[in-house]
């Protein structure tokens, strides 16, 4: 029995084939809302919200890292983009790499961004306190344990009185429904087998102030990606919050050099 419901997909541009994965407890919107038009000047960009983010149901039995990446690779040949570039951020990292290993027919190239092949005792930790407080209904401890996570010191202590009360404020709806499910899968999956068999191009892109996926997951992932080309920005994890042009220039140049 299917457990991942049809995802909410969204279809801009015209180009080359991009497919957006996002990171556990975020949205397409919300990682790479920005991105977005800048990548559809040249590009048809696909992106799918996981169940419980965004317009998609939740699946509450949860989903393993294949069945998302299917999911995911069909809404974008569902929509007509039989080929494309995956772009990655966080757990959406995953979902690249098992795309390009489960589906090389259609990979063409991948950019992973403050990604992991499995998480080590900091990823652990901290995605097993998100499910734990959100099993408890504890939405505002949710909301400041994910702003510990998401953010640099610098750019935390940078914030105003009013952009910091924003950030830790859950909103009348809370948090995505999905988030345990997206954590669970977060802990459990492991990538690490499939990064010998990568050949298309690839970026990897680390986080270097970032407290939730350190710095050294974005090493591994670039040594063991056969020719993956290793860049590192001065943010924490939410690096399109925190240092958003030099983000997108590492990728439009990656981009055009590599012809996606």
């Amino acid at each position: 029995m299917r457990r991942i419901p049809d995802l909410a997909t969204t279809v801009t541009g015209s180009g080359p084939g991009i497919l957006l994965a996002h990171g556990a407890s975020g949205s397409v919107a919300d990682n790479y809302g920005a991105l977005i038009p800048v990548l559809a000047r040249g590009h048809t960009v696909v992106g799918s919200d996981y169940p419980g983010s965004g317009a998609t149901p939740r699946a509450a039995e949860g989903f393993t890292l294949d069945e998302l990446t299917d999911a995911v690779v069909s809404s974008a040949v569902g929509a007509g983009v039989e080929t494309f570039t995956v772009i990655g951020f966080s757990l959406g990292t995953a979902v690249a790499v098992r795309a390009a290993t489960r589906h090389p027919e259609r990979v063409r190239g991948l950019v992973l961004t403050a990604g992991f092949a499995r998480a080590d005792n900091q990823i652990d930790l901290s995605l097993g306190l998100w499910e734990h407080l959100l099993n408890r209904g504890d939405t505002e401890g949710f909301a400041r344990m994910r702003a510990v996570n998401g953010f640099s010191v610098e750019f935390l202590n940078g914030l105003s009185e009013e952009e910091f009360a924003a950030l830790l404020d859950p909103g009348p709806a809370g948090p995505p429904l999905g988030v345990v499910e997206q954590a669970a899968l977060g802990r459990s999956a492991d990538t690490r087998e499939d990064l010998a068999a990568i050949t298309v191009p690839t970026l990897v892109v680390g986080t270097t102030r970032d407290v939730l996926v350190a710095p050294a997951n974005s090493r591994y992932l670039a040594d063991h990606i056969r020719g993956a080309r290793h860049a590192e920005v001065e943010a924490g994890h939410v690096v399109m919050a925190e240092r958003p042009a030099e983000w997108q220039e590492l990728i439009e140049k990656f981009l055009a050099e590599h012809g996606l």
